[in-house]
């Protein structure tokens, strides 16, 4: 998963647009991108594996000059994208995964395009939804256009000189949410990047709605849809804890999934409760809550040094991550029974290797593994994250109990059913831990607080969202102006360096 975040300011946008894009350096781990408009766009891209965003764009910033931007901090490749189309220039940042995107490239160079990005996916998708875009009559029916034609998700934010347009993809798959101050307007995938820059949230964008932020306020250039299928993985796992999405914030959601998790074990005997840092901490603690357990630090991240290790694209790098970021405290471990709760169990590799394997190298009496989600059964179609089935340790557990690869996986996925309860058995084996329970699907909607059918869960239940329904086009010239920021002569608040630096 990628973050994006846009700015509109009376005066400079630059310091606010650095400190919006760095809090969300959580979603990704390859490339961080600015661009900025004044007279003319000026762009920056930089390579952030070995690096902070902060570090490397910190002169970049200083020197960027204009009322309008947009950055990004992308999993996977280089933004932002800048194209002169023929109704003008823009720069573009993108979050999501285009299934469809080698075949709508294909497309595309029959047609006579061509592409200059290089991209460790061949194709650099934030390119393509430009050039798809740029196949419009004017830039909202361009977006539109490229809804059509993409199979999964895709959110934009687009700089022109007419403002920053924003565009939540069709189902919801991914947030995109306003915010206001007295000097400026700003969209964001994480509100948690909102706080510390003195916004104030005022609108959740709706699955494919458009909107136009400019000096003159924001306006809706195509109302949403009425299917809505959010990630719920952004609560479980990838969203930060100060975040809210559709309303709901992150971490009491996490609570909440803790304690659904501890309702559950009446059957074991427990000296300390524990969450893996950082995701793992807020479903520990409210395990904590429930069960009357203390809650305590076996094992620390060393945050200065090391991100997620789930986001990085390679095995060894995963690896690596996960093994130096968490160091064990022998102390807090030795002799007791613990607890671990877990966002999720995803290859399983790590956590055994790097994880529980501390935990009894340090004298632990027992290792009891929560994760805060059902077992992920299918990989994610709508954005960046597991890519392949044999990856998931879950759907190694089935091979190894059929013996082959097996097509209807629905026992399996049910959890009350008995092949389920030995796929847990297996993977609890494989884990080398005392006892595994996962949390059930209704448990985690439950925890969430949004209806059912108003959550992708897909990689839990391998059930696609529901299909598109029709929608009433509003035409451009109808824009329903929503509220305007002050008149350009009010002056400025006073300049902000908020404590992330």
């Amino acid at each position: 998963m990628s973050g994006i975040f846009g700015v509109v300011e009376i005066g400079n946008c630059t310091e606010t647009l650095f400190y919006g894009t760095d809090y969300h350096s959580h979603l990704g781990t390859e490339y961080g991108g600015l661009a900025v408009l004044a007279e003319d766009f000026t762009r920056q891209i930089h390579d952030l594996s070995q690096s902070q965003f902060k570090s490397k764009f910190f002169e970049d910033y200083n020197r960027m000059q204009g009322n309008k931007g947009i950055g990004v901090i992308s999993a996977l490749e280089e933004q932002p994208i800048y194209l002169n189309s023929k109704f003008g220039p823009f720069c573009i940042v993108t979050n999501g995964i285009v299934e469809n995107a080698e075949e709508l490239a294909a497309k595309l160079l029959k047609q006579g395009m061509s592409f200059s990005e290089v991209s460790k996916a061949a194709v650099n998708t934030t390119e393509l939804v430009a050039k798809l875009i740029s196949q419009g009559n004017d830039l909202v029916d361009g977006i539109e256009k490229m809804f059509d034609a993409i199979a999964g998700s895709c959110s934009v934010l687009l700089l022109s000189r007419e403002g920053v347009y924003a565009a939540r993809d069709r189902f919801g798959y991914t947030p995109l949410v306003i915010g206001k101050r007295q000097d400026a307007w700003a969209v964001t995938t994480e509100t948690g990047a909102f706080p510390n820059n003195d916004f104030q949230i005022t609108k959740y964008l709706q699955p494919g709605e458009i909107i136009l932020i400019s000096e003159d306020g924001i306006a809706q250039r195509r109302p949403g849809r009425q299917v809505s299928q959010i990630c719920a993985f952004l609560w479980i796992y990838t969203g930060f804890p100060a975040s809210s999405y559709e309303g709901i914030n992150v971490e009491t959601v996490r609570e909440k999934c803790g304690r659904c998790l501890a309702k559950h074990d009446k059957d074991i005997s427990v000296d300390v409760v524990s969450g893996v840092p950082d995701s793992g901490i807020a479903h520990g603690l409210g395990y904590a809550m429930e069960s009357g357990k203390p809650f305590r630090r076996p094992l620390v991240k060393y945050t200065p040094g090391y991100g997620r290790s789930y986001t990085p694209p390679s095995q060894e790098t995963r690896d690596l991550v996960a093994k130096m970021k968490l160091i064990p405290i022998k102390e807090v471990i030795e002799g007791n029974s613990v607890v671990v709760c877990e966002d999720s169990i995803v290859r399983g590799t790590q956590l055994r290797n790097f994880t529980i394997k501390k935990l009894w190298d340090c004298g632990a009496k027992q290792v009891h593994v929560r994760p805060a989600c059902p077992p992920l059964m299918v990989p994610c179609r709508f954005n960046l994250s597991t890519r392949s089935i044999n990856e998931l340790v879950a759907r190694r557990a089935i091979r190894a109990l059929e013996s082959s690869d097996v097509e209807d996986i629905s026992e399996y996925i049910d959890s009350s059913t008995e092949k389920h309860k030995k796929m847990v058995k297996w993977i609890a084996e494989d884990l080398l831990v005392t006892t595994l329970r996962y949390q059930t699907v209704d448990d985690m909607v439950d925890a969430i607080g949004l209806p059912k059918e108003k959550l992708c869960l897909y990689c839990w239940t391998g059930q696609c969202p529901d299909a598109a329904l029709p929608e009433e086009k509003v035409p451009a010239k109808k824009a329903i102006p929503i509220e305007e920021v002050p008149p350009a002569g009010k002056p400025k608040a006073p300049t902000r360096r908020p404590a992330n630096t």
